[in-house]
């Protein structure tokens, strides 16, 4: 047992010897109580005090004794320094894996020159269209048109299309391209280019017969091979300059386009 362990043990039995003073003492004062003769009740009282007193001083000495009997101690009887075991190293084995494929490298291609995509191109106007331009006025490169709104009946009252949408479902005859516009200059070339699935179908390029501002559009009738379902694109172009774009989706099958027959003609006959 070291000194540390022998203080704390002591003062564990200080607390005890105190707890059973202290109850001594309670049965003193009880039994005094009890005693008819007052001198003897007096001293048996006296006698309770001093055992509480007694255990009083008893818990006192159990407090003091590890705080300040454990450092004066060790001024007496210093530890001894306790040597640390020395842990020995063992070298634990390791597994070697040994490559059994040799993989052969092999030469990649590598591309002189990589083309980085530039996104969506501006629309252009067909160049078998400019070239049926007919006007000698300078058109004005501010010019706007607004979006476009599509319908099979035009107002003219108006310059509206009348109930616009862009879902249109055969038979149709005729479409309407519909817009705002505004600094336009009279008399300058003005085209709206319709495509259906991207591929040519109609266009519409004359002088602008219309005033600086205000509503316009463009009409196509029964365009190359009808109107076949599809996604329709209508381009809209201030001489060359590309302005705004519309689309709209006709669905069901064109209705067919009557064939011509040959009429017989009677051929005259010579009478005898």
């Amino acid at each position: 047992m070291d000194i540390r362990t022998g203080i704390l043990t002591a003062a564990i039995l200080l607390v005890l010897g105190a707890l059973l003073v202290a109850r001594n003492g309670l049965l003193t004062l009880q039994a005094a109580r009890k005693l008819t003769f007052y001198r003897l009740r007096q001293s048996r009282i006296a006698s309770a005090w001093w055992l509480f007193g007694g255990a009083l001083l008893l818990i006192i000495i159990s407090i003091l004794l590890p705080t300040v009997g454990t450092p004066l101690a060790f001024q007496y009887f210093p530890p001894s320094p306790t040597i640390a075991p020395t842990l020995t190293p063992s070298v634990v084995p390791t597994i070697t894996l040994s490559p059994t494929i040799t993989l052969t490298p092999t030469i990649t291609d590598t591309p002189l020159v990589s083309v980085t995509p530039t996104g969506t191109a501006t629309p252009f106007l067909p160049l078998v269209v400019e070239a049926g331009f007919i006007s000698v006025v300078t058109p004005n490169p501010d010019a706007v048109i607004s979006l476009l709104q599509f319908s099979t009946t035009f107002d003219s009252n108006t310059g509206r299309c009348v109930n616009p949408t862009t879902l249109f479902r055969n038979p149709i005859t005729h479409l309407y391209a519909c817009f705002d516009y505004d600094k336009m200059i009279p008399g300058s070339q003005w085209t709206a280019v319709w495509y259906r699935n991207g591929e040519y179908v109609d266009d519409e390029s004359i002088p602008w017969n219309g005033g600086t501002g205000g509503y316009g559009y463009s009409e196509s009738i029964n365009p190359a091979g009808g109107w076949q379902p599809g996604v329709y694109t209508v381009q809209i172009f201030v001489g060359v300059d590309f302005k705004r774009a519309g689309s709209f989706t006709v669905e069901g099958d064109a209705p067919a386009t009557p064939v011509p027959t040959a009429t017989l003609s009677p051929t005259p006959v010579a009478t005898p």
